[in-house]
């Protein structure tokens, strides 16, 4: 799987030209790269800052704000929790017919930052729960500053995992080209993770424990960076 492959952060803050130089340097690939670099682009731009119109890097990424929240919502691709494929707003909504939404959201907003859950009930067309009505929430962004997409949705998962335990599964192999491991080991990119989840451990406390590894990666990117 290209899932998975490399220790970077699930949103790495890099233009597509800058990690594959990070790549291509830090991990010894040896490529003959030749980077066009875009004009009139600053590093605190958003897409919406751009002025220009989006066109949608996947079907399943059909906005800029399905990308803000993908770093996190991603992770529930590992789980029976739709991640809003086969709807209008994949990524942007996600649940279950079993999601106890008042119970989630009770605990979720008490932690969550930069962002405000609207409880929502959708019907996805084809992937996980086709054809069955399931209870969620459409994640709606309120500060992009604020918001950190993949520290919030652990936080979702783990309220899930906590208030649904006999509903709840992880997704069993094969993910993409992997028939072995656990899909939402390859997704977060370490099995570690997944037992602090299931064992409920606080994510707050977890999360600090990453900062020494986070301020490295960002030392090291820092040396790619194409644009100020």
């Amino acid at each position: 799987s290209f899932v998975g492959r490399f220790p970077v952060p699930m949103r790495h803050g890099l233009t597509i030209g800058e990690i594959s130089q990070f790549f291509n340097r830090e991990f010894s690939f040896g490529c003959d790269l030749i980077i066009i670099p875009m004009t009139g682009w600053k590093r605190q731009m958003y897409w919406q800052d751009t002025g220009l119109p989006w066109v949608a890097p996947s079907p399943n990424l059909p906005t800029p704000l399905s990308c803000m929240v993908y770093p996190g919502q991603v992770i529930f691709e590992g789980t029976n929790i739709s991640e809003g494929r086969g709807t209008t707003l994949p990524f942007e909504q996600f649940g279950a017919p079993f999601l106890d939404t008042e119970k989630i959201k009770l605990e979720a907003d008490e932690v969550i930052n930069g962002a405000c859950l609207r409880p929502v009930n959708f019907e996805p067309t084809s992937g996980k729960w086709q054809g069955n009505v399931c209870k969620g929430f459409q994640i709606h962004i309120t500060s992009k500053e604020a918001f950190k997409p993949y520290f919030s949705s652990l936080i979702l998962l783990q309220l899930i995992i906590k208030h649904h335990k006999d509903e709840f599964n992880f997704k069993q192999p094969p993910y993409e080209y992997e028939l072995e491991k656990m899909p939402i080991d390859l997704i977060l990119g370490s099995k570690t993770l997944r037992k602090n989840l299931m064992s409920l451990e606080n994510l707050t406390r977890l999360s600090n424990q990453w900062v020494k590894e986070l301020e490295n990666f960002k030392s090291i990117s820092g040396k790619y960076h194409l644009y100020e």
